[in-house]
């Protein structure tokens, strides 16, 4: 175990990505790894590898070279451009892995990153606690962002960056020893300018021991402040301190196509890669999908720009996949897609509160994504929680979020009690035919206002005259219904009998001020089947329709 003095002692992480722009590729293509790929920047034939896989080194590839001569060597070779979207999508994924084990992180660019680890030694309670955090940090970045990595730790972030470049990962710099450190390697290391990297080796100094060892002040009138500044690196002293970044509101993936695609299908190939990314970041920090934006570069110059809400968060990769093509197979982009960025906002997904005696609570996870998955499937303002109006119209409602409410916190029993009848609406409600006492259907005119009693009939009665009735809706009582034939006959229940009882009318208007006033009058109507139904005429036309069974 490190002493109280190297405890005390400044620690600082650095996480650096070899050939960044190819495992920034590589991540997003993955299938690529075992084949001759070279990176290229720039356009045309300007374009110069900067970046090559193994087996494109094996065959002379070299940093620097044309197209056209990184071919003669290897004609099969794969070319890929720098693309800054698969690069910012994996510094981004770099960054969220660093910050699940330090809060302090910062972005240091070009697949590199620096963390605060100084009391993560407590985590780590072996005979080496730098070296595995180091090794744990290796396997959580390659696992969780796709990235190899090498890792340095020291007491600054120039001492750490440098031994992060060192070929053997992870380099240690035990608190204290920056200098010594440091002291054998060549000036390259610090990334002078060129300028002064010429008037230092005119010197003879080759290497940061030697180039320490000159007075500082000499150092100072000679080169100016960069010289000072560059002296002061090489004896350990990094003049930066670490600079923590906030934590971006969205995640982004997204990279540029080989080939415009035409079809959906390909896209939507390529998306589910970006989506699975995505979710694997936001389940490291907890968080899920509320929101996903897409945005599509077309070609030559256009953008397609879509944003799908989701009714809960969910982490849910076949349901997101399926809100994407859902909605581009409803808006479909107008040219071929050459780039694509997909965003996520994120929100904390729900949270149950578990019981130890009464019924278990639903899973929001589960919960989030089956409403997801309804979502999915029948689209936006289908999916909620209904709500009563302030309306009479007895098919108007209000859609709201689906929130559950907590179980009891014990198991209840059922009370006893007889059972409730219950309606079955029909949505749109069945049109039928409906024989009147009288046997005529009613005339607009001779309906009455809404708001009269009540009246009751029975089969027993049917057959005697209507004039015994007072009530002035005597004619307008059923006694017989049938089903009309329509097209879609068969997938609606079908109603065919007389009615041995009927309770009604209740009348119900609705805007009656506007052109487009509502008036109805209702009935609950039991057939000699012994089914019951509730029916209505509209007095407008004076056709009949079933709106409810009752069950």
């Amino acid at each position: 175990m490190p002493d109280e003095a190297a405890g005390d002692a400044p620690r600082i992480a650095c996480l650096l990505t070899p050939l960044f722009p190819l495992a920034a590729r590589l991540r997003s293509e993955p299938e690529l790894i075992q084949e001759a790929l070279a990176i290229l920047a720039g356009n045309g034939h300007a374009a110069r590898v900067v970046a090559a896989t193994r087996l494109a080194r094996r065959a002379g590839i070299r940093p620097g070279f044309t197209l056209s001569q990184a071919r003669a060597r290897l004609p099969k070779l794969i070319a890929r451009p720098c693309d800054a979207e698969c690069e910012r999508a994996a510094q981004e994924a770099l960054l969220d892995v660093a910050e699940t084990f330090s809060p302090r992180v910062e972005d240091g660019g070009e697949g590199l990153a620096y963390l605060d680890a100084q009391g993560l030694e407590r985590h780590y309670p072996g005979e080496s606690p730098d070296e595995e955090l180091a090794r744990s940090l290796m396997l959580a970045v390659e696992k969780r962002a796709g990235l190899p990595i090498r890792v340095g730790i020291a007491a600054s972030k120039l001492a750490a960056r440098v031994a992060a470049s060192q070929p053997h990962s992870p380099t240690l710099v035990p608190a204290g020893e920056e200098s010594e450190f440091l002291a054998p390697l060549p000036l390259a290391q610090l990334t002078p300018q060129a300028k002064t990297l010429a008037t230092l080796t005119s010197w003879g100094i080759t290497s940061l021991g030697e180039l320490a060892n000159l007075p500082k002040d000499e150092i100072a009138s000679r080169l100016g402040p960069a010289g000072q500044h560059l002296h002061a690196m090489a004896r350990g002293i990094d003049p930066e301190p670490l600079m923590p970044r906030h934590p971006p509101p969205v995640f982004r993936e997204g990279m540029e196509l080989e080939w415009p695609l035409v079809n959906l299908e390909p896209f939507v190939f390529v998306a589910r890669a970006a989506l699975e990314r995505i979710t694997q970041r936001m389940q490291g920090r907890g968080l899920a999908c509320e929101c996903l934006r897409l945005s599509l570069g077309l070609e030559p110059d256009g953008h397609h720009e879509r944003s799908i809400t989701l009714p809960a968060p969910t982490r849910d990769i076949k349901t997101l996949l399926t809100l994407v093509r859902l909605d581009l197979e409803a808006n479909p982009p107008n040219a071929p897609i050459i780039t694509f960025t997909i965003e996520a906002h994120p929100d904390r997904p729900r949270e149950a509160q578990l019981s130890l005696f009464g019924p278990a609570a639903l899973s929001p996870d589960k919960l989030a994504t089956t409403v997801a998955r309804l979502f999915s499937m029948l689209g936006d303002g289908r999916v909620g929680s209904p709500r009563t109006v302030d309306a009479h119209r007895p098919e108007r409602f209000a859609l709201e979020l689906y929130t559950p409410p907590p179980p009891p916190k014990e198991r209840q029993k059922a009370p006893p009690g007889r059972g409730l009848l219950t309606v079955r609406v029909l949505r749109p409600p069945l049109e039928v035919e409906v024989i009147t006492r009288g046997g005529r259907a009613p005339s607009n005119d001779s309906t009455p206002a809404s708001g009269s009693p009540a009246s009751y009939i029975t089969a027993d009665e049917v057959a005697e005259p209507i004039t015994e009735y007072a009530s002035p809706r005597s004619d307008e009582r059923p006694i017989s219904i049938k089903t009309l034939v329509t097209d879609e006959g068969t997938k609606r229940p079908r109603i065919d009998g007389g009615v041995r009882v009927a309770s009604g009318p209740w009348g119900l208007e609705e805007d009656w001020w506007s052109s487009e006033r509502l008036e109805r009058d209702y009935w609950d109507v039991e057939l000699t089947s012994g089914d019951l139904y509730r029916i209505y005429r509209d007095r407008q036309n004076g056709d009949w329709f079933v709106d409810g069974i009752y069950d």
